[in-house]
């Protein structure tokens, strides 16, 4: 934690002394007033053809939010100069789905060229994830910059592990003006998705270093996660991360309650003192978790860097004209 705490100091600055885009809700009205409707057009088709993307895109937010704002550096493919965020240790083996932004893009690039930000599809597509499996649908605001520069290393020194606890996460979250709140409504995402048996491993067989498995695991589902992922078993197979992997609602939450938490991350919630209220609150009224996601994730959303940006052609690479900034970076 020690360890963290200055990188996370450095990041804070970038993202709260220099000011960003101004954002604001239809902001390409007029520059391309069907984008809104071009992203979750591409978002439904990307749900018919594997139900699981649709919650892999919308943790393309968190994971581009978190470092140096939300400015589609996630996206970005590595270079001979540049370690991007894709092999980071919370992201390699792990984020997928890039393809549906590809998607996306070609769509948007076909209707209204070098008009609509990679950073803007991100958080557009996740808004539509969850509007598309049932949660909440609210309005997004836009106007990013793509960010001309990606960084494992900031990746590495911001975004959590599956091993992180209720402590820890509101640490990461306040520092970013989130508050408990906002970070156990947030974890609410893993309403829909699943998550694969490497990030389980430890609590199923060495909780804390025991050589036991994790005390919170209700008996009956820690029986089935051990069918799902036996010690020495393939740590690529994936598990729900709740009941209703498809559908968003306040099912992830009833499960914490349950000892059926899928990942120590989201159980600690209810272990922990500090953000048991909250579990219990959402598991029994879903429109308050609903709303209480809304606003956290517009929050997210205004998370910016200030740093020089464009509007990419292509999500995974920076344009061609900025490519001697780009190398200046490495």
């Amino acid at each position: 934690m020690s360890l963290l705490l200055p990188h996370l100091i450095i990041h804070l600055l970038l993202l709260t002394m220099v000011t960003g885009e101004i954002l604001r809700p239809r902001f390409y009205s007029e520059t391309c007033p069907e984008a809104e409707s071009i992203v979750r057009n591409e978002m439904k088709k990307a749900m018919i053809r594997e139900a699981r993307s649709v919650a892999s895109v919308m943790r393309l937010q968190f994971h581009d939010c978190f470092v140096n704002g939300c400015d589609g550096s996630v996206l970005l493919d590595d270079t001979p100069n540049m370690l991007g965020e894709k092999l980071s240790l919370s992201n390699i083996n792990s984020l997928r789905s890039f393809e549906v932004v590809d998607d996306i893009k070609e769509a948007l690039e076909k209707a209204c060229p070098s008009t609509v930000s990679c950073a803007d599809i991100v958080i557009m597509a996740s808004r539509d994830a969850v509007a598309l499996t049932g949660g909440p649908d609210w309005e997004v605001k836009l106007g990013r910059k793509d960010s001309l520069t990606a960084s494992q290393k900031d990746s590495d020194d911001i975004m959590p592990s599956p091993r992180a606890n209720a402590t820890f996460l509101i640490d990461l979250f306040e520092r970013f003006d989130l508050s408990v709140r906002d970070m156990v409504a947030l974890s609410g995402s893993h309403s829909i998705g699943k998550d694969r048996c490497f990030s389980i491993m430890f609590r199923l067989y060495n909780q804390s270093g025991s050589g036991k498995p994790d005390p919170a695991l209700e008996p009956v589902y820690r029986k089935k996660l051990n069918q799902l992922c036996p010690l020495g078993g393939d740590e690529n197979v994936t598990g729900d991360l709740d009941a209703t992997p498809r559908v968003f609602d306040n099912q992830y939450f009833k499960d914490l309650v349950s000892g059926r938490g899928f990942l120590n991350s989201d159980q600690t919630l209810y272990t922990s003192r500090e953000t048991r209220g909250y579990v219990k609150r959402f598991s029994e009224d879903q429109g308050e978790f609903f709303r209480a996601f809304e606003e956290g994730m517009v929050k997210l959303g205004d998370l910016q860097s200030g740093r020089p940006g464009e509007v990419r052609l292509n999500c995974r690479v920076v344009n061609r004209m900025h490519n001697d900034v780009l190398l200046g970076d490495s």
